[in-house]
């Protein structure tokens, strides 16, 4: 908000200068973002009035005028102006003059008619007013007054960046206010003779939605004459408050907006068909705006209707029907109270940020209406004459806020700031701002200001409590902290690592939502329970996930659908399965879960094109299974699961417990999340994953490894994990090494049948084994194989 130092200092005039109260601004949260001379630099320019104006007699656009500037002599100036007349009052450079650019004025003669200074427009000036010609004074300006002394150009312009919640200083009363009780001095409010109705004009008003208009008020001013000239004062404070002058009555409304930041708006009355109503659009009512622009108003935005149609954009922007205009004689001023939901968003959905629309959807005081209705009517009365009627009022004090009532604790106070601020400094700064205080025991019972809708909390008043007081007066002192070193089990792996190995492998992380498309979860766990959401924020986005699944492969597919063709991504993350034995109804896991797709290798000139299958997931998964240092705990096992690939599929098994599932893809799934070719993917319990087995230091055998390799024929069911854990048994101390480097079936082996090559590695810590020692191990073990799988050694 932009506003002069001059019209602010009427309200309130601290004995501090302008950097000084510019600095005190922004400490006290409102950040000034520049201060700007409200002219340009110059000197030597005086009020006259001109006496005669003749035509120059070579030139057709050029006068030669005579100019009284209070002097005993008139000067000669020529003027090319087309507004220079007979008595007009201007502002004269006299010779000797400096104007803006270091331009000086001296004794010239144009076309042979000598001229003795320059009548100066306001761009000559460097003042930023767009004329036609040179400035016209108002008829009471005295002669030879200085023209910065007379227009107070030696102000300055004070821009404030204000935040969403400070919008009871988009006015001059709420900064003055602010001033005041940064000073501690008293504000000097403008006083006016209140407005009295007289003539009898009653104006039918009716509020359809009082929820979003709580107050609505109108009065009817007749007779009134739109091209009277608004003041200079009043153009000048409206110019250095970044507003054009436009007409009395716009000025005016404007003007009010200014001094107490409550927007207004004026009808022509005879354009209006009937009564006010104001009431939501209907979706399909048109609009043609003030500034030409026609709309098609939406169904939630609420609007100013006569008995005809929409003409105004409630508490935005009004019709170019019903608009003031050099014809009008009688008007209806409006000033209303609308809810910040009403108007928040509805604007810059139309691209239509207005003034009116800034304040309101902020909020603006909701106790204003009257004052300011009655402000505006004197102006209007003042300015361009007329005859007021009653105010018209419609309000739902129901529907009104209301002052918040707050206790301020005074060892919250205390806690919060680190500080002791005494008690009656508290008071009157809350005092000051416009509250309500009453004391308590060690506390107070604050009713806060209803132009302060952002109190509603303890530490809204805290905060104000310390913003006035000053946050450079508070002390800095240091926190003091403990330093607690963390509880950190070694056997436990951080989740860190787990993802640096990911990562190395060529994995990339992935974020996914929580919240999933009940639909394609059905998919992959069809008849499951899952938690629906009651407020979600789509239908696709309804249903908490059971699984890391849906969302991993909702990723793929996108990927996949933007030419990617090698995915490889991990993530972990929460599931929520529905359990009645949970607190909550819900029981949240902890998983982790991973997908590949694609090719196995980046494409290279020296590796063969291979699709990924499910050994390369696998092996993915060991190597993060490697961090436990506890491999021989986990275990694979064929299983079925609805999502993935009969045959294709394994539980994971820690200690014989599941703890998560791999597997392939089922091709039914591929078609619904847009996958193309295989694709792999598991999932498992994460705090299964999160526990190493902490390694022990063993000596190294100084003897001799014996190795010992046998073909096993066995089923064609029997699971070669089985057989190496049965070795494993049986060998005990002396099998330090197993290994299963050939799996055959074909000419040779009995249909039904397969062959399993093992190597098996010998050895002893404490003597070199001999032959009958390898040979006992072998025949325990060829043994125990025969007797629990039927196995038989391959010829």
């Amino acid at each position: 908000m932009k506003f002069s130092e001059s019209w602010l200092r009427e309200w309130v005039n601290p004995s501090i200068s302008r950097d000084a109260l510019s600095h005190q601004i922004t400490m006290a949260g409102l950040e000034v973002d520049g201060v700007d001379p409200v002219a340009a630099d110059f000197s030597g320019v005086i009020i006259g009035e001109v006496v005669e104006c003749g035509q120059h007699p070579d030139a057709d656009k050029l006068r030669v005028t005579k100019i009284n500037v209070g002097g005993d002599e008139l000067i000669d100036i020529v003027c090319g102006a087309p507004n220079c007349r007979l008595g007009l009052k201007v502002a004269v450079a006299m010779v000797g003059a400096v104007l803006p650019g270091d331009f000086k004025i001296k004794k010239a003669k144009l076309r042979g008619q000598p001229s003795m200074g320059m009548l100066c427009s306001y761009g000559e000036l460097g003042i930023d007013i767009e004329s036609d010609g040179i400035i016209e004074l108002p008829a009471d300006a005295p002669l030879g007054v200085n023209v910065r002394e007379f227009l107070q150009l030696d102000d300055a312009i004070i821009d404030v960046d204000l935040t969403a919640n400070r919008a009871d200083c988009l006015g001059m009363a709420g900064l003055a206010r602010e001033v005041g009780v940064l000073n501690r001095q008293a504000v000097t409010e403008p006083t006016w003779q209140a407005v009295g109705a007289t003539i009898d004009a009653p104006y039918s008003i009716n509020v359809v939605s009082p929820d979003l208009c709580p107050r609505y008020l109108g009065r009817v001013v007749k007779n009134i004459n739109v091209k009277a000239a608004t003041p200079l004062w009043m153009q000048e404070k409206l110019r250095r408050s970044g507003i054009r002058s436009i007409d009395p009555i716009v000025d005016i409304t404007n003007y009010v907006l200014i001094e107490f930041g409550q927007p207004m708006h004026a009808f022509d009355l005879n354009t209006l068909n009937g009564g006010i109503t104001v009431r939501l659009a209907d979706g399909v009512e048109k609009l043609t705006l003030l500034d030409g622009n026609e709309i098609t108003i939406p169904n939630d935005t609420l609007v100013i209707a006569d008995d005809k149609q929409a003409v105004a954009l409630a508490g935005v922007f009004g019709g170019e029907s019903t608009g003031v205009n050099e014809n009008t004689q009688d008007i209806l001023l409006e000033c209303a109270f609308f809810a910040p939901l009403a108007i928040m968003g509805k604007s810059r959905r139309l691209g239509l940020h207005t003034d009116a629309s800034h304040r309101f959807e902020r909020g603006v005081d909701p106790e204003l209406q009257h004052k300011v209705m009655d402000r505006a009517t004197r102006l209007v009365l003042d300015i361009c004459g007329g005859e007021a009627g009653q105010v018209i009022e419609a309000v739902s004090a129901e529907h009104l806020p209301k002052a918040a009532t707050i206790t301020l604790r005074r060892n919250k106070l205390d806690k919060t700031l680190g500080h002791h601020i005494p008690d009656s400094d508290v008071v009157e700064i809350l005092e000051r701002l416009g509250f309500n205080v009453k004391a308590a025991n060690d506390s107070w019972q604050v009713t806060t200001a209803t132009y302060r809708f952002d109190m509603a909390i303890e530490e809204d008043l805290i905060e104000e409590v310390a913003r006035i007081y000053g946050y450079n007066n508070i002390p800095n002192t240091a926190p003091q902290a403990a330093l607690t070193m963390p509880d950190h089990k070694e056997a436990d792996i951080s989740l860190k690592r787990v993802r640096s190995v990911f990562v190395a492998r060529g994995f990339q992380e992935a974020v996914t939502y929580s919240f999933v498309d009940p639909k394609m979860q059905n998919i992959v766990h069809p008849g499951e329970e899952a938690m629906i959401l009651p407020n979600p924020i789509s239908i696709e986005m309804s249903a908490m996930r059971l699984s890391m699944f849906t969302g991993l492969l909702t990723a793929v597919g996108y990927n996949q659908s933007r030419q990617q063709n090698r995915v490889r991504l991990f993530e972990t993350g929460l599931r929520f399965v529905p359990d009645a034995q949970a607190d909550s109804g819900v029981r949240q896991q902890a998983m982790l879960g991973a997908v590949i797709s694609g090719v196995q290798n980046e494409e290279h000139w020296s590796m063969e094109s291979k699709t990924v299958d499910f050994f390369d997931l696998k092996g993915d998964l060991e190597a993060i299974l490697g961090l436990t240092v506890a491999a021989s705990e986990f275990s694979f096992k064929g299983a079925t699961h609805p999502a993935l690939h009969p045959g294709q599929c394994a539980e994971i098994l820690r200690n014989n417990r599941v703890i998560g599932y791999i597997g392939a893809i089922h091709p039914s799934l591929e078609k619904p999340f847009g996958l193309n070719g295989k694709t792999i993917v598991f999932e498992l319990e994460l705090d299964a994953l999160l526990h190493a087995r902490l390694p022990l230091a063993q000596a190294v055998s100084k003897f001799p490894a014996n190795r010992r390799d046998i073909a096993l024929v066995v089923d064609e069911a029997v699971s070669a994990t089985d057989v190496m854990n049965l070795i494993r048994k049986v060998g005990e101390n002396q099998l330090v090494g197993l290994n299963l480097f050939d799996v055959y079936q074909g000419k040779g082996v009995e249909p039904g049948k397969k062959s399993l090559a093992i190597a098996l590695t010998l050895q002893d810590t404490t003597r070199t084994l001999e032959e009958k020692d390898i040979t006992e191990t072998m025949d325990s073990v060829l043994s125990a194989l025969k007797t629990e799988f039927n196995a038989s050694l391959r010829d």
